[in-house]
């Protein structure tokens, strides 16, 4: 069987380099997407050549329906002949602002993508898994929901939330060979972090850098791998020494 891998919020930044890592492992990539298509379709050659083949999926992760339709879709019409291994949720979106001034809107978006998107998109793919008694989840989070940063009460929520999913799915799915973990990435040098200032945040960085894109998905390349095996409810940190 074709086995595949599904990266949300796959289409630039550290999305589009777990794809290509994911890809150089050999997974044929499902790139989701929710509005780019020419970045999405970008991502999607880039893993053409790297040999393997891939498909570009077009939905909100945070609406149900959608997910349900397209991706539940794909999985039915797929049984026989493809095998989803590997989820990676990467979709998330920053709308920062001061706690006393933030909009419903600012705060629900936020929440919706990275929370009803874990939940939306993870109910649906580890049926399968526990089913083949084998399968990859790794989530994207932030060291903002670890340690907490000002501006980001909204982001730093969302991702402590999945964070504690993280913890909570590992120990429901262990004894069927899936294993569930966590990436929580510092200031990497992405469309996310472009208004932020580089020379002013490195200081506070034990490495004196952001970090690339790609140092991310070395990272959840390895946890995809059967190399992490016995390594399941656990947040990586990919930081440069950046703690609280």
């Amino acid at each position: 069987m074709t086995k595949y891998a599904l990266v949300t919020g796959g289409s630039r930044g550290i999305g589009r380099a777990i794809c290509l890592e994911l890809a150089a492992m050999g997974y044929h990539i499902l790139v989701n997407y929710q509005s780019n298509a020419d970045e999405a379709n970008k991502t999607l050659e880039l893993i053409k050549a790297k040999g393997v083949s891939g498909e570009i999926m077009k939905f909100d992760v945070s609406k149900q329906a959608e997910v349900d339709d397209v991706l539940g879709k794909w999985l039915e019409t797929s049984k026989e002949s493809r095998v989803l291994e590997v989820l990676v949720n990467n979709a998330g979106i920053r709308k920062d602002n001061l706690l006393m001034w933030m909009s419903n809107n600012e705060w629900n978006s936020v929440m919706d993508i990275a929370v009803d998107g874990f939940f939306n998109v993870t109910r649906l793919i580890v049926k399968d898994m526990l089913v083949k008694k084998y399968g990859r989840i790794i989530n994207v989070v932030s060291l903002s929901g670890l340690k907490g940063l000002p501006g980001q009460t909204n982001y730093s929520a969302s991702k402590a939330a999945v964070i504690g999913a993280t913890k909570a799915l590992s120990q429901e799915v262990g004894r069927r060979g899936v294993t569930v973990n966590a990436v929580a990435p510092g200031f990497i040098k992405t469309d996310m972090t472009h208004d932020l200032n580089e020379k002013d945040f490195k200081a506070l960085i034990p490495m004196a850098r952001f970090g690339e894109p790609q140092e991310v998905a070395d990272v959840v390349g390895w946890l995809a791998s059967a190399k992490s095996s016995y390594v399941t409810g656990q947040v990586i940190s990919v930081n440069g020494g950046l703690y609280s």
